[in-house]
């Protein structure tokens, strides 16, 4: 489990936009991560509308915003196009990024228990450190209160 304070753990995942991103030479600007559970579900899709409705008022405050989910790049990439997200989505078919952030855990719908992503999102200062992490995150206002903290951060 990732806590607040310390050292964001670095990770190298490729993109959407066919690109690797490795998190360690995002240095210097806040980098918002949030991880998801699966490309173009009712709430996953909701959370990435959001983030692309404020995509200009994270890029005004200095701030790069990734998804990250166990999707492919292929899978990310119509996902961003039926929507027309202007976020990162990066793919962590391996799921070692998720494991490294504590998000990677066991769920439980209707009685059966299975391992997946629990939604939260990790505020990275320029020092490359968590300055805020949110957990089991509801959707609705999430994006308005992680861009808050970004600006806050200013």
């Amino acid at each position: 489990m990732v806590e607040d304070g310390a050292k964001a753990p670095d990770f190298t995942l490729a993109t959407d936009e066919g690109q690797t991103l490795q998190l360690s030479k995002l240095k210097g600007k806040p980098v918002v991560v949030y991880f998801y559970p699966k490309d173009d579900t009712s709430g996953c899709t909701a959370e990435a509308k959001a983030f692309t409705a404020l995509a200009g008022d994270f890029a005004a405050a200095g701030a790069l915003v990734i998804g990250i989910s166990p999707d492919s790049v292929t899978s990310h990439q119509k996902f961003k196009r039926k929507y027309e997200l202007a976020i990162v989505l990066a793919a962590d078919e391996q799921k070692a990024a998720a494991e490294a952030y504590g998000v990677w855990v066991e769920k439980s719908m209707y009685g059966k228990k299975y391992m997946g992503v629990e939604r939260s999102t990790f505020l990275i200062d320029g020092q490359g450190r968590v300055a805020r992490s949110w957990r089991k995150v509801k959707v609705p206002g999430h994006a308005d209160e992680v861009l808050a903290a970004v600006q806050a951060l200013a």
